[in-house]
């Protein structure tokens, strides 16, 4: 394999965390396990961290340039969606010509954009004269309408808001720029692909972002089974609207199992009213609310249930979904989103998302299922257990990714000499 000069686009990177500044931080280690690395991005609160790493285990041939905007560099930490949304726009045009100059220096022969894993969003580094992958992407994901009954007021408003700025994304001129001037592009799910070619985006490979370490998954693969009763089934993440903690637990209630237990761990602005919810359908002593938790007690939970529930309506990733198959717990999700492309029939169920009441009882009769069949249980749990460690291990996704960027590579370098005869 040719050792490439690889620059990779890392708005968010971080070692030892999930969701995004995972993904910077795991495929930027790995890449560089096989092709020389430069990664851009912010110093902010990662910089330190990252150096602070890099001084613990160096990684060779990995190289971090740090690029902030100078005069509003903490303007993100606003805790406003938008104003980070806007900075992350400015600080793309600002890494181009960071990335402009490291090139007249270093010679790239691969881009890759890696975060945000945003679609409706162009990444400027795709005008650099150097084959450029994008992805995976996501973002196009959307709660489907029958859901929009449930919702408040104000979450109806959030969900308005986002589409509207996606609408305004995907006919942003250099967002298209971005499709057309990629050599690669993935997408997380089907939902954002189907979005990408409605934009005249030719081929994508759907893909999803998220992985787990080797020595997470050996870690987390050591959680046995908890042999007492009663059955516990968990939800993980913030207490928001989408996240579909109030179909869970109307499942959980339909589901009628008097010796089950449903545990929530998160916080978030939906806390009220799921607790209502569940005192209002006669479950809130069997529904137990743990708030938000650092990782290690939230996986020690985690340890102690038998089954998750996430039912997403709309998630490009679903980190939560691999930590429990990695625990060979089964995942009981909607069919839609990230976790409708990580979890199989064999590792967990997903239900179809065509309504409300539909939808709770596809999640109800799944519940029903695994905590009266506890061969099917563990089945499904060992059968995640193996695919985890079969297709969502980083070090297996960086010797493709690896592999992809060769191909491209070469492909390329065939174009150019074929132009040039």
């Amino acid at each position: 394999m040719k050792k490439l000069k690889v620059l990779i686009s890392a708005y968010s990177c971080e070692p030892g965390r999930g969701s995004e500044p995972g993904v910077g931080w795991n495929v930027a280690r790995e890449v560089a396990k096989h092709h020389e690395v430069w990664v851009l991005t912010r110093p902010d609160e990662s910089g330190e961290i990252i150096e602070a790493e890099l001084a613990r285990n160096p990684v060779p041939n990995l190289h971090f340039v740090y690029c902030n905007l100078p005069l509003i560099g903490g303007f993100w930490r606003l805790n406003q969606s938008g104003a980070m949304q806007i900075h992350y726009y400015l600080w793309q045009i600002q890494a181009y010509f960071f990335a402009r100059r490291l090139h007249h220096q270093i010679g790239f022969d691969i881009v890759h954009h890696v975060t945000f894993v945003k679609y409706s969003s162009p990444s400027f580094l795709s005008l650099l004269p150097v084959p450029f992958i994008w992805g995976p992407v996501g973002g196009g994901e959307s709660a489907p309408k029958p859901f929009w009954r449930d919702f408040s007021p104000r979450a109806r408003a959030y969900e308005t808001a986002r589409d509207l700025v996606r609408w305004l994304g995907e006919r942003d001129p250099f967002v298209r720029l971005t499709a057309k001037r990629s050599a690669f592009i993935r997408a997380t799910t089907e939902d954002t692909a189907k979005r990408l070619y409605k934009m005249g985006v030719n081929q994508v490979e759907i893909f999803p972002e998220t992985g787990l370490p080797a020595e997470e998954i050996a870690h987390l693969g050591q959680y046995a089974m908890p042999d007492s009763c009663p059955v516990r089934f968990i939800s993980m993440g913030r207490l928001l609207h989408w996240k579909g903690f109030h179909l869970g637990i109307r499942a959980f209630a339909q589901a009628n199992l008097p010796d089950a237990e449903y545990w929530l761990l998160g916080d978030g602005p939906e806390q009220e009213e799921l607790a209502t919810l569940a005192k209002d359908l006669g479950v809130a002593p069997q529904v137990k609310f743990w708030g938000r938790l650092p990782r290690e007690e939230s996986l020690g939970k985690l340890r102690e249930c038998h089954v998750l529930v996430h039912p997403s309506l709309h998630d490009s990733g679903g980190w939560v979904c691999l930590e429990a198959m990695a625990t060979g717990r089964p995942v009981i999700c909607l069919d839609l989103g990230g976790p409708g492309v990580q979890v199989t029939q064999e590792t967990g169920f997903k239900i179809p998302a065509f309504d409300p009441e539909q939808a709770v009882g596809g999640l109800a009769e799944a519940m029903v299922r695994l905590a009266k069949d506890s061969a099917l249980l563990k089945r499904m749990g060992e059968a995640g257990k193996k695919q985890l460690r079969e297709e969502f291990a980083w070090e297996t996704r960086g010797e493709h990714l690896a592999q992809l960027y060769e191909d491209i590579f070469e492909k390329t370098q065939g174009k150019a000499s074929r132009s040039n005869r």
